[in-house]
């Protein structure tokens, strides 16, 4: 499969949730041994790094970066912390692995002839600014920015300003989709249809931490009031047929934010594929409508 390809019409937006994501890969994977790929992707945290893998044509690579390295320290540790790094070092997750360890095809991804969209959260204000991704390597501290989880990882400078986790602003960005234009929006989502999120106290360290940034420290304080009124909107506008949404099972949900136990990524990346499967034909014909 490479590119020309056809692509569906309609916009492919991809929830963060760290580890959880294994499920978003596995729905993707699906996609692509369908020859599916959307004209318009937005992608949130670890969607946007998902979606890289997704756009590049690649199916399996996505899942393998997260379940080859999860133990690898290099990959992922509260230690790195210590050392000035992030909890995920940007030199190794973006940089070593793609460049040498599991190979990016970056020809291919910037041959996309679609538009892909990484969000973040802007420091400053505490909006939501969406990046246009047009070149992998040259923008690929924007899709870093996107994942960067705010305490655990440095700011991302881009253009002067400084930007982290887009979950924090749009953690599912159909809104954003449909007010660009998308006739069809495809949602692929990390929690399972009864989950909503509690207030966290944590934005209380983002103020003394980071005390320039109180647009950061508010987006934090809200995040939950905004997750919930878009989970609530996506249940409405799929009941109306306006968006088609794949999520998780609550029974089948067993992986957490940070998740090392590699058994359980497969078992999540399997329901993702199978959930896919599954929905495949109701999918297909919703975009046909």
């Amino acid at each position: 499969m490479s590119y020309p390809l056809p692509l569906a019409e309609g916009a492919l937006a991809l929830e963060g949730g760290g580890m959880r994501g294994a499920f978003t890969t596995g729905v993707l994977d699906y996609m692509l041994e369908k020859n599916v790929v959307f004209d318009r992707v937005y992608g949130v945290s670890a969607g946007a790094c998902h979606a890289c893998s997704y756009l590049s044509l690649q199916p399996g690579r996505a899942f393998r970066v997260v379940a080859d390295y999860v133990n690898d320290p290099r990959y992922m540790s509260f230690f790195n912390l210590l050392k000035g790094e992030d909890m995920f070092p940007a030199e190794f997750v973006y940089h070593t692995i793609p460049d040498g360890l599991d190979p990016y095809d970056y020809k291919t991804a910037n041959e996309y002839p679609g538009r892909f969209y990484a969000v973040t959260t802007d420091c400053n204000s505490g909006k939501a600014r969406y990046f246009e991704i047009k070149d992998l390597r040259g923008d690929i501290d924007k899709v870093r920015a996107s994942a960067s989880l705010p305490l655990l990882s440095h700011m991302v400078k881009i253009d002067g300003g400084d930007y982290l986790d887009g979950g924090m602003s749009d953690s599912i960005p159909v809104k954003r989709a449909l007010a660009d234009g998308a006739k069809k929006c495809v949602a692929v989502l990390t929690r399972d249809a009864d989950y909503l999120k509690e207030p966290s106290g944590v934005y209380r360290l983002a103020r003394i931490m980071t005390p320039r940034h109180r647009g950061l420290a508010e987006s934090m304080k809200n995040r939950h009031l905004m997750y919930n009124e878009t989970v609530n909107y996506i249940k409405k506008a799929s009941a109306a047929g306006e968006i088609f949404v794949f999520r998780p099972e609550k029974e089948r949900l067993d992986v957490g934010r940070l998740e090392k136990d590699r058994s359980k990524l497969e078992r999540l990346y399997a329901h993702g594929y199978e959930t896919a499967e599954a929905n495949w034909e109701r999918m297909m014909e919703y975009l046909s409508k």
